[in-house]
């Protein structure tokens, strides 16, 4: 376990707002789409999901496998309790001063059972499945070319995010062709965004790292 110094223990925190933040933006932003090419939609959530899993394999490949899974675990409690403020708010009685925000309110937020139990679920198992898969590569690779890793292992859990969710939430609304379709582009825009952010990566990393010699020296398991 490592001993965490207060400059360590400040940069984690500042890291988990992030992380945290961008979780919650991709959730809620994400209701709205934009049009793409080939007349495909694509979702504002693909320029602040794929942070979520590249903090996760940022703060491992620092501090270690133990403090990614605490990620997951806050990432996985804030939006169950998330979702279950969203359930209590919903049904309680507008004051007549606040009528104008009552339709948009309830359409932005009125989020469906079975949407919620697919977000939740797809979050759970595809970040875990990252982290897996990031260590994995880094017992086989080593520590060096931390952008491949990252990639490899983003690969496959966004793949398992997207079909998840996409399943559990419009399997029997749309037909199965829209929904491979669906699925196979968000999957590949949520990739190439994650490799567009690999600066950033190497950034927070180098952030991570800057005042902690024992981090630069032996690189956290």
């Amino acid at each position: 376990m490592i001993q965490l110094s207060n400059s360590s223990f400040k940069k984690i925190t500042i890291t988990l707002a992030v992380y945290l933040t961008s979780l919650l933006a991709a959730n809620t932003l994400g209701l709205k789409i934009m049009p793409f090419l080939f007349g495909l939609h694509l979702s504002v959530a693909v320029f602040t999901f794929p942070v979520v899993f590249i903090t996760t394999d940022v703060i491992g490949e620092v501090y270690g496998k133990h403090i990614a899974k605490f990620f997951v675990l806050a990432g996985f409690i804030s939006t169950a309790l998330f979702i279950a403020y969203t359930w209590i708010s919903l049904p309680m009685p507008w004051s007549t001063a606040g009528l104008w925000a009552r339709d948009s309110y309830n359409l932005v937020f009125a989020t469906t059972v079975r949407i919620s139990i697919a977000s939740i679920a797809a979050f759970i198992i595809a970040e875990y499945q990252d982290l897996l898969s990031f260590f994995f590569f880094r017992d086989k690779m080593g520590v060096k070319a931390f952008w491949l890793r990252s990639l490899l292992s983003n690969v496959w859990s966004q793949l398992l995010d997207s079909t998840i969710f996409m399943v559990i939430a419009f399997a029997g609304i749309y037909d199965n062709k829209t929904l491979v379709v669906i699925i196979i582009s968000w999957w590949l825009f949520k990739v190439a965004m994650g490799f567009c952010y690999t600066p950033l990566s190497y950034l927070g990393i180098y952030l991570l790292r800057l005042g902690e010699p024992e981090l630069q020296a032996n690189p956290a398991n």
